[in-house]
């Protein structure tokens, strides 16, 4: 073989090897444990949801799933590390609606929310939980409400940190009643609950899957739901709307992968997810954590990402959310 012959061989082998190795991820998808990475810790209500859907996918799968726990700044670390990972279906990162609030909150993120990432499906949605501790004085939303409009800048509230979920209800809600409450940022969901356990501050705008069970042990006091009806799992506990008309909150959790996804993966991945939502037993495991089943085509949930993204981004514009 002459040497032009040789060097178009190579060249030809080289122009295959993209070809190969989606044939390698598609044909034998998967071969080997993936990661499943959280920017939030572990306890956190990510990591609960997270957990749930990863052991039921490694079962359908075959394969290991480990979920990586990279908290930190409302979820963005652990978000910059996913969107950088190679797009082989072997990483995934599981999303909460945090990490389309903090766009506007940070500003320079050294990823897109949308863009960088491959929409799979949704896992589920679910209202938050006012809660304080035991102590806190105010017996009632409409007690709190007056507490806090008499006293400027006491009442504190944590948050899992700037743009998470409960900053920017929380935020909503005392712009909504006309107070001013102090924000106080934790590195996740888990050690903000934990600050309000120990009244290291007054209240939180928790998740379900996080405060349920410590509100049924004593450990805080809830106060309000943020749906706009009660929940059958807390059927005491009144919808916050009772006392500031038109007042709710909703969080959700979904699993992504980096931007670039090969199709029949995208395809694996999504079919076996929506296939794990939609049995009954999910539906209930799920809803005893406070989280409602919400599977979605990729389609359709790209879609739902570019509408957070704007809806979000008016939001913190209108209220003034920024970082702390």
């Amino acid at each position: 073989m002459n040497q032009k012959a040789c060097v178009l061989c190579v060249v030809a082998q080289f122009a295959m090897l993209p070809f190969a190795n989606v044939e390698a991820q598609t044909g034998e998808y998967p071969s080997r444990p993936i990661r499943a990475i959280s920017g939030f810790p572990p306890g956190s209500s990510v990591d609960v949801v997270g957990r749930f859907i990863c052991t039921r996918l490694a079962d359908r799968l075959g394969q290991q799933i480990v979920i990586d726990n990279r908290p930190g700044a409302s979820g963005t670390i652990g978000a910059d590390i996913a969107a950088r990972s190679a797009p082989d279906g072997y990483t995934l990162y599981i999303m909460t609606s945090s990490q389309i609030m903090s766009v506007p909150v940070f500003k320079k993120l050294p990823y897109d929310p949308v863009k960088s990432f491959t929409a799979i499906s949704p896992i589920g949605s679910g209202p938050l939980m006012l809660v304080g501790h035991p102590s806190f004085a105010p017996k009632s939303v409409k007690e709190l409400i007056e507490l806090a409009k008499s006293k400027p800048d006491a009442l504190t509230y944590s948050s899992a940190g700037n743009g998470s979920i409960n900053h920017y209800v929380g935020a909503t809600f005392a712009s909504a009643v006309g107070a001013k409450m102090l924000h106080v940022p934790h590195k996740g969901g888990a050690p903000a609950f934990y600050a309000v356990m120990s009244g290291e501050v007054n209240l939180m705008f928790a998740t379900l899957p996080l405060s349920l069970t410590q509100i049924r042990a004593g450990k805080v006091k809830a106060y309000g739901i943020t749906s706009p009806k009660r929940s059958a799992l807390v059927p005491n506990i009144p919808p916050i709307a009772d006392s500031v008309p038109g007042f709710e909150g909703v969080t959700w959790w979904g699993m992504t992968a980096p931007a670039g996804l090969p199709a029949p993966v995208l395809k694996r991945l999504n079919t076996e997810i929506v296939a794990i939502l939609n049995q009954p037993e999910s539906a209930q495991r799920l809803s005893a954590e406070g989280a409602e089943p919400w599977p979605l085509s990729s389609e359709a949930f790209t879609k739902v990402l570019h509408s957070e993204l704007e809806k979000w981004t008016r939001v913190a514009r209108e209220i003034g959310i920024r970082a702390e």
